[in-house]
């Protein structure tokens, strides 16, 4: 095997275990509601810290990935959150959690900028958007399979310490990836001169002192229609990150393992989404333009995922509404891999800078669905008005692509 795809193995088990600790909170909800004594509006604020810190720290902690380099800062950022994840479980009260919650996501802000990092320095140009397909799908299946692994995990030996073992498997990763991993393919030993030659071949990236420069972010129209595009999109992501559980159990009456059930489908059915929606729309550029490859993806995804979370809010069968909400997943993420494309395409040089810019929009947009579903929950006991809301978002967010034009590069001025 060559040595980059030991290295995309290694970001995939990176972006499974993100996905496992971060939706483990969501899946063990009730119990620790139940034991702290709160309601969903203090438990939106408490899931919202998490969705708060990432978006402040997720632009300053890529941007010293670019600096210092992957290695070192992958390996922190993976150590401060699995120690968080860790002290979830000695949480007391709400302060408390709400402290811990908020720390643990500036800490796990700025994986997936510095994993890009490592596609950027480890894989050829030819190959960075299947990579990072691979990446995104992996964060999938890792939803998929925190249901599965942690309910049982929750069962015998309580969700305290379930917290504290999926600390200990990032730590174990952490060591692994500093020992092991190298910030550049010819600095690893073993590695061949041809395979490094075949990285570097064609690649244009300089990784120079990358500065971040708000005031060409604020002004440029077109990143903004790109930021508030990932925003909306995010109001649907982190309905599943960290409602759905609920959602499930007390709006729907579903039981524990029908739950379980559902989550994993939604997050398996993403995997697949992640995958066809880059594979397609680089089909559909090749054979009518990038304009038309990107968009039709982007707001058909979209659009749909619109559609079927209106749909799923109206329905009475429970069955049908679980069905319906895992295809949402599917249908959104078609879009996922498409938007940091995007930031490729019209990024160029600057395509750190343009995916941490919508990448932070998105993530203030789950800060805000998970306080509103709180606080729209607990006041009107409707679980179902949060997915009307979402489906609006949703279908503004794909009317938001015809605004986005992949073939014309946005202005950033960096330091060469």
């Amino acid at each position: 095997m060559k040595f980059r795809y030991r290295v995309l193995t290694g970001l995939f088990l990176l972006s499974t275990i993100t996905y496992l600790d971060r939706v483990c909170m969501n899946v063990v909800s009730k119990y620790v509601k139940s034991d702290l004594h709160l309601d969903n509006q203090q438990f939106g604020w408490i899931l919202g810290a998490f969705s708060l810190s990432y978006a402040l720290f997720e632009m300053p902690t890529g941007s010293l990935g670019d600096k210092v380099g992957p290695r070192r800062i992958l390996a922190r950022v993976v150590l401060w959150w699995s120690g968080f994840t860790a002290l979830t479980g000695t949480a007391f009260n709400f302060i408390y959690l709400l402290i811990v919650r908020f720390l643990f996501g500036a800490g796990e802000a700025g994986a997936y900028p510095n994993a890009s990092i490592v596609i950027a320095r480890w894989f050829p140009a030819v190959e960075v958007g299947r990579a990072q397909s691979v990446i995104w799908a992996a964060g999938r299946l890792g939803g998929a399979l925190t249901p599965l692994l942690v309910i049982p995990l929750v069962h015998w030996a309580g969700w305290r310490w379930a917290f504290g073992i999926l600390g200990l498997v990032g730590v174990l990763w952490a060591v692994g990836w500093y020992v092991w991993f190298r910030d550049e393919p010819a600095a690893k030993e073993g590695i061949s001169d041809e395979e490094v030659r075949e990285i570097e071949r064609g690649r244009k990236i300089k990784f120079a002192d990358h500065q971040i420069p708000w005031k060409d972010i604020v002004r440029n129209p077109a990143l903004w229609s790109l930021m508030l595009m990932c925003h909306l999109f995010f109001y649907g992501s982190y309905f599943f990150t960290n409602w759905s559980s609920v959602y499930f159990q007390e709006g729907r009456g579903m039981t524990e393992d029908e739950t379980k059930n559902f989550i994993s489908l939604s997050y398996f059915l993403g995997a697949i989404g992640c995958l066809v929606g880059g594979l397609l729309s680089d089909v559909l550029s090749k054979k009518f333009g990038l304009k038309f490859g990107r968009r039709a993806v982007g707001m058909g995804g979209l659009g749909l995922s619109s559609l079927f979370f209106l749909l799923a809010g109206l329905a009475t069968d429970n069955q049908t509404a679980g069905y319906l909400l895992a295809m949402c997943v599917l249908l959104k993420d078609l879009a996922l891999p498409v938007a940091f494309a995007v930031c490729v395409d019209i990024g160029q040089r600057n395509a750190g800078i343009v995916a941490g810019s919508m990448n932070f929009a998105g993530q203030l947009g789950g800060f805000f669905i998970t306080i509103l579903f709180g606080i729209i929950v607990e006041q009107t006991k409707n679980f179902n008005y949060p997915l009307f809301l979402i489906a609006g978002c949703l279908l503004v967010s794909a009317l938001l692509w015809l605004r986005i034009d992949p073939t014309k590069a946005v202005t950033i001025q960096t330091k060469a």
